[in-house]
């Protein structure tokens, strides 16, 4: 068993769950529940990493695409923050959730990787959140 992702392994995690996020982002009864599973998880997590304190503003944005209030930022990053959502929701991932610590730890890996190649997209959705 794996007990440490690479980076590499990250954006490979991302790219191998973009056909999933973009059927997700097209199926109205299931985005909502699975944007209430990532909150609930959120709050039972041990350990809040830095990462993991992003994930709220990400559920925002995409609740916000999804539901068209905000329609400026390009496709290719949605996808991208709901693959990498999806990776965080699912329990058996590279390291299981159920392994103390390490579990988290991939987590944290795959959102801090998409957060680093959509920062400019959610930055200027912040400021579009604190002007309405």
């Amino acid at each position: 068993m794996k007990t440490k992702m690479t980076k590499t392994q990250a954006i490979e995690q991302l790219q191998n769950r973009y056909k999933k996020a973009e059927d997700l982002l097209k199926d109205d009864a299931k985005m909502e529940p699975f944007l209430e599973k990532l909150e609930k998880k959120i709050k039972w997590i041990p350990f809040v990493s830095q990462e993991i304190k992003s994930i709220p503003i990400l559920i925002s944005m995409v609740r916000s695409y999804w539901k068209g209030e905000y329609k400026t930022v390009p496709i290719k990053s949605i996808i991208a923050i709901v693959s990498a959502l999806i990776y965080f929701l699912s329990p058996l991932d590279v390291v299981p959730d159920w392994i103390p610590f390490l579990g988290q730890m991939d987590d944290a890996l795959v959102i801090a990787t998409v957060w680093k190649q959509v920062h400019k997209d959610i930055e200027a959705y912040r400021e579009w959140k604190n002007k309405v």
